[in-house]
């Protein structure tokens, strides 16, 4: 089985908005098949809904609970992954499931509780269209997973096959007899890194191309599940709402169409990307919560002002019910973000993944809300203040840093991760490098910082400053100076509850601790090194890599 599409995987140059749009009225039509093209219709088998898009792609859906029980193309199954089917959650349980055509469409409705999900297909399409609307709480669901037999595509993304003998961490991470280790979570990817993800065996392509997640949660720096095989089959995710290392409460609503596309080996068509993907087609389908096109609005910036022109920028809207982002042109910032429900949002300006500026935007439907050029004040980016001595720069990710690039897709324990320990000295030209991402007070705690300082630096108090990213069990650096000095134990930030660190994310609430350095602190003798260590303070977590831990972003020593 493989875990990744094999080619660089789809990004979108602008919005990624959706073009999902709304409609209250039923889906009326007749209910036998009314082919345009060969053999697109649908029948009924007794226990499933069998439906024929006349394209190459048959598949079925349970009339009991709504699963998807059968998906074969040209002739060959894909569904079935250690005898499971594909479906909401691990499954919804008994359910209303009704089907009805209306021309070129066949919907397929499935309603558990207060629970709605949808398949639908179009004439002559290898495409399943799906929707979930998750109303409330009181149903269990944040993801749908496409299950696939074993043996259909190669392993070519190794890192996220869970079949290894040895179990290290709350039965879902393993470590095989090489030290390399393996887990469902590590996909590598942030939500805006991709628009698709599958597998393909360059005859035969399976994809999931994901919506636009709205009704999501973490915004566009979140990752979660995508993809994973085991020695039984493999799975392909939508994520709808994921627990991992989240930042935001979940939101409700209706979640979709996200896309399960068969292709003849290529990757899907752009047409079905998120900020792509229009369905006019679905505005008379009377889905729940669907609001089409005409319903929406958008958000356009003229630019961005104060920007560091090294870094990506993103503007992101976000608010209990919805969520939105967009990239900033590099050549002056412009911005535009569409298909956005109306509504009052928090507009944020992020440099890398750092929140650098934040305002308030309102959106109205059928309309564009224009804006002037976004300054970011100069105090809002911490690179800007002058400093003595810099280990990374500033840009909310603890990219640069030691093992940073290895930490999304494989445990801190592999052993193709360097040592976690090790002394820094600025000025070495490997301070970053040497320095690691992430900070345990089990694995690392005190790790020495050696710096020089000029006598008039020395004869002053300075700020220290470290800034994190996430946390794990409340961990948070506190600082020792030349053995002599100790800062108080800071209190801790909001961070998730979650594992973070040691299941491929460090996207948690950036935070900066800021220590008050007093001169006397310092060394006299210029030509000594200075000392700084930093240790991890908590009362929480276990040990190892389980223990209190952070991950960090940049430390400096302000002049």
């Amino acid at each position: 089985m493989s875990g990744s599409t094999g080619r660089p995987l789809g990004r979108r140059t602008f919005v990624l908005g959706s073009a999902a749009a709304a409609g209250t009225a039923a889906l009326t039509g007749p209910l036998a098949a009314t082919a345009s093209a060969a053999g697109f219709g649908w029948s009924d088998d007794g226990s499933d809904y069998v439906v024929d898009t006349g394209a190459g792609l048959v598949f079925k859906v349970s009339k009991t609970n709504g699963d998807l029980t059968s998906l074969v193309y040209k002739g060959t199954q894909y569904q079935g992954y250690g005898g499971k089917n594909s479906h909401v959650e691990s499954g919804l349980g008994t359910s209303t499931v009704t089907i009805a055509q209306s021309g070129s469409t066949i919907l397929v409705s499935v309603a558990y509780g207060t629970l709605k999900h949808y398949y639908a297909a179009r004439s002559g399409e290898n495409n399943v269209y799906l929707w979930t609307n998750k109303a409330d709480s009181s149903v269990t669901a944040t993801r749908y997973i496409v299950r696939v037999k074993a043996g259909l595509f190669l392993n070519d993304e190794p890192d996220s096959y869970t079949y290894a003998p040895t179990v290290i961490e709350s039965a879902d991470v393993f470590e095989k007899s090489d030290g390399q280790t393996r887990a469902k979570h590590y996909s590598r990817l942030r939500v805006t890194d991709y628009d698709y993800i599958g597998w393909t065996t360059g005859g035969v392509g399976l994809w999931i191309v994901r919506s636009n997640h709205e009704k999501a949660s973490g915004g566009p720096f979140y990752r979660s599940l995508l993809r994973h095989q085991s020695a039984d089959g493999g799975g392909l995710y939508e994520i709808l709402y994921y627990g991992e290392n989240q930042t935001e409460p979940e939101r409700y609503g209706l979640q979709g169409p996200y896309v399960i596309a068969f292709t003849d080996g290529g990757a899907p068509s752009s047409s079905l990307y998120p900020g792509t993907l229009t369905t006019p087609w679905a505005d008379s389908l009377g889905i729940s919560g669907y609001v089409a096109a005409g319903g929406r609005g958008r958000v356009a910036g003229v630019g961005i002002s104060g920007r560091d022109t090294a870094y990506p920028y993103t503007v992101g809207l976000a608010n209990s019910a919805a969520q939105y982002w967009g990239p900033a042109r590099s050549s002056d910032g412009y911005f535009s973000i569409a298909g956005v429900l109306p509504g009052t949002y928090t507009l944020t300006v992020f440099k890398g993944e750092l929140a650098v500026y934040t305002g308030s935007v309102s959106v109205s439907a059928g309309s564009t809300t224009t804006l002037n050029t976004l300054a970011i004040p100069s105090s809002n980016d911490p690179s800007n203040a002058s400093a003595i001595w810099r280990i990374n720069n500033w840009d909310g990710t603890p990219g640069g840093f030691k093992n940073a690039d290895l930490m999304t897709y494989m445990h801190p324990s592999d052993v193709r991760a360097a040592s976690w320990t090790g002394n820094v000295v600025v000025g070495s030209g490997t301070e970053t490098s040497a320095f690691p991402c992430y900070l345990w007070k089990d694995v690392n705690s005190g790790i020495v910082v050696y710096f020089r300082l000029t006598a008039a630096q020395a004869a002053a108090a300075h700020t220290l400053r470290i800034g994190v990213t996430t946390a794990y069990a409340n961990g948070r650096p506190q600082v020792v100076v030349n053995d002599t000095w100790t800062s108080a134990v800071p209190s801790p930030p909001t961070q998730p509850s979650t594992r973070s660190l040691t299941v491929g994310s460090y996207r948690g609430n950036n935070h900066t601790f800021t220590y008050s350095v007093p001169a006397s602190a310092w060394l006299t003798d210029t030509s000594a090194y200075n000392t700084l260590k930093i240790y991890v303070a908590s009362g929480s977590g276990t040990t190892s890599y389980l223990s209190a831990g952070t991950a960090i972003d940049a430390i400096d020593l302000l002049a």
